[in-house]
C-alpha cells in the first residue's frame, strides 16, 4: 500500500450527495427543515440543486435511470455521492486499473458524462474535477434561480463532514479495503460497541485530504440490533446517516428547532452530571448543552481543550438520519458519545418492542 499520508488521487473533500425519492415531496421539506434551499434546476432533466453554505444536494427523479431504480428498492435515500479530485480521468482510469466497477451515467443528474464507479449498496461514487466558483459542473448544465442565493447561509452549516455507512455483518473489512485501495483511506477509529441486548462494530476511515470521512458500521455477533433493523427496512447496505458541520453548534440548534426539526432522545442526565469528570474543563455551558440534548466529546488532557459538539435529528427519510457538529480541535466522531447514541437507539428500540424485554 502507498504511504498513507500519499494523496494520489488528489482528492479535496466531497462535492455534491445525490438524493432520490419515489415521488416529490419528500425530501424536500427535510431539507428545507435542516436550512437548505433550492438554488438551481437542470435545463433538461428533472434535477434539482439544493445547497447550504457549501454542502450541495443533487435531487434527481428521472424516470429510467439509476436514481429512479434506487427508490423504487430503497425509497427516499441517498443514491450518490461525489469526491473532488484533482484530475477525474485519472483518477477514473485508476479506480478501475484497481478493480472498481464502472458505472454508467447517461442517465446521471447530469448533461456531462460525469466518470463514476460503483459504491456501497450499488450507490454511485462520482469523481469531480470541476468545481471552481463559476467554472463548476453546475454552471455547464443548471439554471441558476433568479435572485436566489447561491450560497445560502441556512442554519448556519457550511461543511460536509461524513457519511457513515452501514453495511452487513462480515462486509466492514471489505469496503474498508476498498476505500484504502482506492483512494489510499485510512483507518483512524475502530469502535466495538455494545449495549444490553446488541452491539455493533465501526470502522472511521479518513481520506488522506483529511476532508473526506466514511464511516463503516456493521452489526456485531448475534443480530437483531439497529443495524440490522436499518438493513431491513432500507433494503440493503447504504448510507445511515450524512453529518453538516458548523461554526457555533447553540446558534445552529436554535435554528434547527425553529424550523421544527425533530432530534433523537436527549441522553439521560446523569450524561451531563459526568461531563466535569469525563472532560474536566471543557469549558462549555453546560446548561445550553443539556437544555439543548448536545453531546460533547473530545480531551482536556494536555493543555488547550479539543472539542466535538454533536447532535442527531430523528430518522426523517426513512430509516436515514442526520448529525449536526461543531468542531474545536477535535477530529474524531465522538467516541465517548457514540456509546450513548448507540444506548439511545437502542431504548428506542425497546420501546418500540423490536429488542428486549418487548421483543
Amino acid at each position: 500500500m502507498a504511504d498513507l499520508f500519499e494523496n494520489p488521487m488528489g482528492l479535496d473533500g466531497f462535492e455534491f450527495v445525490e438524493f432520490t425519492a419515489p415521488e416529490k415531496g419528500i425530501l424536500e421539506p427535510v431539507f428545507e427543515t435542516m436550512g437548505f434551499t433550492k438554488v438551481a434546476r437542470h435545463k433538461s432533466k428533472d434535477v434539482e440543486l439544493w445547497r447550504q453554505g457549501d454542502i450541495n444536494f443533487i435531487t434527481n427523479y428521472e424516470k429510467k435511470s439509476h436514481a429512479g431504480y434506487y427508490a423504487e428498492e430503497h425509497g427516499a435515500s441517498a443514491c450518490g455521492l461525489a469526491f473532488r479530485v484533482k484530475n477525474a480521468q485519472h483518477a477514473y482510469s485508476s479506480c478501475l486499473e484497481k478493480g472498481a466497477q464502472p458505472v454508467e451515467i447517461s442517465t446521471g443528474p447530469m448533461e456531462l458524462r460525469l466518470p463514476a464507479i460503483k459504491g456501497i449498496g450499488g450507490a454511485t461514487l462520482y469523481l469531480i474535477d470541476r468545481y471552481e466558483e463559476g467554472k463548476s459542473i453546475y454552471d455547464i448544465d443548471f439554471n441558476w434561480i433568479e435572485g436566489v442565493d447561491r450560497h445560502p447561509e441556512g442554519c448556519g452549516f457550511h461543511t460536509l463532514d461524513h457519511l457513515t455507512h452501514n453495511v452487513y455483518r462480515g462486509r466492514m473489512d471489505y469496503w474498508a479495503s476498498y476505500y484504502e485501495d482506492l483512494f489510499n483511506f485510512r483507518e483512524i477509529r475502530y469502535f466495538d460497541i455494545k449495549g444490553e441486548y446488541t452491539g455493533l462494530l465501526s470502522k472511521a476511515m479518513t481520506a488522506p485530504d483529511g476532508k473526506i470521512r466514511i464511516p463503516l458500521n456493521e452489526e456485531a455477533a448475534g443480530g437483531g440490533g439497529q443495524i440490522e433493523e436499518f438493513l431491513m427496512q432500507y433494503n440493503g447496505e447504504g448510507i445511515q446517516h450524512i453529518a453538516f458541520a458548523c461554526d457555533d453548534i447553540y446558534a445552529c440548534w436554535d435554528r434547527l428547532k425553529a424550523n421544527g426539526m425533530k432530534f433523537m432522545p436527549a441522553p439521560p442526565n446523569t450524561y451531563y452530571d459526568m461531563l466535569k469528570e469525563r472532560l474536566p474543563g471543557h469549558g462549555e455551558p453546560e446548561d445550553e448543552l443539556q437544555s439543548r440534548g448536545l453531546l460533547l466529546d473530545g480531551t482536556t488532557e494536555g493543555g488547550e481543550p479539543r472539542l466535538l459538539l454533536q447532535i442527531f435529528s430523528d430518522t426523517l427519510l426513512g430509516p436515514v438520519f442526520f448529525e449536526f457538529i461543531q468542531r474545536k480541535e477535535d477530529d474524531g466522531f465522538g467516541e465517548g458519545n457514540f456509546k450513548a447514541l448507540f444506548e439511545s437507539i437502542e431504548r428506542d428500540q425497546v420501546e418500540r418492542g423490536v429488542v428486549g424485554e418487548k421483543a
